[in-house]
């Protein structure tokens, strides 16, 4: 080709091969930087789940309840849905309380339990649990006083201390106080139990000072929001707390968000855009991992917990590597597991119904139970919305255990009816569901027994039905 077929042969090249506009290349640039941010706020979202929900819990704790470090809030009867954390029971009593070790160790003080059921657990601000509490805990239903330290703490430990070494400063605990029955003696007895409980700086002068704060039936908000303000909450709990090994790839890529140590965490309005683009993908990934569980007995439909989870005791920290996306699923789901699930508790989750379809608020349900559920203490079946793992707000009736006055069958057995309205004839056994929004439900066992165990007891399917009227 001579020069003058070459210079032809340039001028008519494709148009790829046009030089692009610096514009255009410009703005390809801050497409790709825009989908790279995008993919960095799933990923922050799913890695510091467990911290939004621990701060959504203190944020509560301190606004809702007015509640101080010192301080235990309770609820003097079961839960109604303005009890808003992930996933609780309807049927316990609960203790919940903040801590923080940053001026020095923090004592939580537990009387032993006596005829009162008592068990929970005390976790850092990641959840990660650091003792079970109770008869199936390190005080054994003895009681004990648990020490709480700081991060490299390395102080006398006090003698007839149970010492907890966390990798945080902040810290919550979560006991369920179980009455033999929910008559007013018993409810009363488990009360006085509460009332022994303290929290207190070790060392303190008067460590007697821990207020009881009853929160029954009033507002306790703390879902954690799955909008833009998830990060800013990842933010503030990132600059409070040490770095752990484990985290240093996470802490580099979260810097593209602008949230790092020493750093205000202040997003223009591109990048909260790009935000709320992401927790919206996160939310809707831990919604759909929480419904896609292998089933506890062949062919059903019914899930336990996940199982790296429970070997690890809830640190989620195996031989190799660390399972974020097992752990933001848990930790949206819930809050508060034990160290050993499966000891003083044990539960199931479904999600589906008999053929496979989500369960919607707007259609009924029948669940089947078998008699001689195998507990020691009781059992429930609690009814949550799958958009929060929260109560259903506004619900009239959110759980059926074995304390409640039910209709039996012949047998012994139990069927169970989930709907936005009760089925005539059936009202005590009824759950309410809110039309169109997706539902899923716990079955728990307090105290669960060996049958629950070597599956020889086995739960009924949740199947749809039709009709208010039930023959």
């Amino acid at each position: 080709m001579n020069a003058k077929e070459l210079l032809a042969h340039l001028m008519h090249r494709p148009a790829a091969f046009v030089r692009r506009p610096k514009a255009d290349a410009a703005a390809s640039a801050d497409e790709a930087n825009r989908r790279t941010l995008h993919r960095r706020a799933v990923e922050a979202a799913i890695w510091g789940m467990p911290l939004v929900s621990f701060a959504a819990m203190r944020e509560a704790f301190f606004r809702d309840a007015g509640a101080n470090y010192g301080d235990l809030v309770y609820l003097s009867k079961p839960a109604d849905w303005r009890f808003q954390i992930t996933t609780p029971s309807a049927s316990a009593l609960y203790v919940y309380f903040n801590f923080n070790t940053k001026e020095g160790p923090v004592v939580l003080d537990v009387p032993a339990s006596g005829a009162v059921g008592l068990f929970g657990s005390v976790l850092d601000a990641w959840q990660t649990p650091l003792a079970d509490v109770g008869p199936n805990g390190e005080d054994e239903g003895h009681g004990g006083k648990y020490l709480l330290l700081p991060p490299g703490y390395d102080g006398q430990i006090p003698e007839g201390h149970l010492p907890l070494r966390a990798a945080t400063y902040n810290g919550y605990g979560v006991l369920r106080v179980i009455p033999a029955t929910h008559a007013n003696a018993d409810i009363a007895r488990a009360i006085e139990l509460i009332k022994q409980l303290r929290v207190y700086r070790h060392g303190a002068a008067s460590p007697t000072t821990t207020r009881y704060i009853d929160i029954a039936g009033k507002p306790f908000d703390a879902i954690p929001s799955m909008d833009e303000s998830f990060y800013e909450a990842l933010a503030r709990l990132v600059g409070e707390e040490p770095v752990q090994a484990r985290d240093l790839v996470a802490m580099a890529q979260l810097r593209a968000l602008g949230i790092e140590k020493d750093r205000t965490f202040a997003p223009n309005s591109a990048t909260r855009t790009v935000l709320r683009a992401a927790i919206r993908e996160a939310h809707a990934t831990f919604k759909r991992e929480a419904a896609s569980c292998e089933p506890f007995w062949s062919g059903s439909h019914w899930c336990a917990a996940p199982s790296v989870g429970q070997r690890t005791g809830f640190s989620f920290m195996t031989s190799d590597h660390l399972e974020v996306d097992e752990r933001g699923m848990v930790y949206f789901l819930a809050c508060a597991p034990p160290q050993r699930l499966g000891a003083a508790t044990f539960y199931l989750g479904g999600f589906a119904d008999a053929d496979g379809a989500a369960l919607s608020g707007e259609h009924r349900y029948r669940l089947h139970v078998p008699a001689d559920v195998p507990v020691e203490q009781y059992w429930a079946a609690t009814v949550y919305d799958l958009e929060t793992a929260g109560l259903v707000r506004q619900a009239p009736k959110l759980a059926i255990d074995s304390y409640q006055q039910t209709q039996k069958n012949a047998d012994g057995s139990l069927d169970i009816y989930f709907g936005p309205s009760a089925p005539v004839g059936r009202e005590s056994n009824w759950v309410y569901t809110a039309p169109g929004k997706p539902w899923f439900t716990f079955f728990r066992f307090y105290g669960p027994k060996k049958a629950v165990f070597d599956r020889t007891w086995r739960l009924g399917e949740i199947e749809r039905i039709s009709g208010a009227t039930i023959h």
